[in-house]
């Protein structure tokens, strides 16, 4: 799966994918990574590629010619991509979007944005407007890499097993169980004795009222989009006793 960011800081770009997870799977060849910059196509002795704002205000926004011309190579590098722009203004990306991207097999194309933005005729280039959360950054790049390194890990053969994707956070609109490693003792706090019993299916239910627990107490309005499986609703009332008796002490 090709990634081809439009960024005006490319080096930015190729340090983030040249660690890791993502470094090894670009040496693999199970992905790619390029970059094009902007001011490439600019045609003035300064390289310009924004200018001030129409009909007046603060900040200098990009202009469509340099973009433009931006995009359309990047098309000619992968004709069936689907362009997304990284902008406030965009669809906050979720986990079902993260696997419909991967899934689709298309290549991506990421318009990555400084200043105060895009002028709206670069933005009318995008299949997709996507955000990463109600805040705003100084560019594009980091939620570009947010979006590829999320997308990433469910190509085949970039993680381990593809099980590690499907069972992390999120993919049931459910926040991750905790997870122990050894020692088995740490300053005295132990790991829970279910996960050292060897009884695959206590382990499981184990893992799935702490799944319940942990969205209830950090992300509780994501109860409301996850997919209720068989026996959910005893181990969730469990949770709530569970938990309204630590309150009482």
């Amino acid at each position: 799966m090709k990634f081809i960011f439009i960024t005006l800081f490319p080096e930015l770009i190729q340090q983030a994918a040249s660690v890791s997870i993502l470094g090894r799977a670009i040496k693999q060849g199970l992905l790619s990574v390029d970059c094009i910059n902007p001011r490439d196509y600019a045609t003035d002795r300064h390289r310009s590629v924004d200018d001030t704002t129409c009909g007046g205000g603060a900040g200098m926004v990009l202009k469509p010619e340099t973009y433009g011309q931006a995009v359309a190579r990047a098309r000619q590098l992968a004709p069936q991509a689907l362009v997304a722009a990284l902008t406030p203004v965009g669809e906050p990306l979720r986990q079902k979007r993260v696997t419909q991207l991967a899934q689709s097999g298309r290549d991506l194309i990421f318009l990555c944005g400084h200043y105060e933005g895009f002028d709206e005729r670069i933005l009318a280039e995008a299949d997709l407007r996507l955000s990463v959360g109600d805040f705003v950054l100084t560019g594009g790049e980091l939620p570009a890499l947010c979006v590829m390194d999320a997308i990433a890990r469910f190509l085949p053969g970039v993680l381990g097993k593809l099980v590690s994707a499907e069972e992390d956070s999120f993919a049931d609109a459910l926040l991750e169980y905790p997870q122990y490693t050894r020692p088995i003792e740490y300053e005295r706090q132990l790991v829970p004795e279910v996960l050292l019993s060897g009884n695959h299916a206590a382990i499981a239910r184990w893992r799935r009222k702490e799944a319940l627990r942990s969205t209830y107490v950090y992300r509780p309005e994501l109860l409301g989009r996850m997919h209720w499986q068989q026996g959910d609703g005893t181990l969730f009332l469990e949770m709530l006793r569970e938990e309204s008796e630590k309150g009482k002490k």
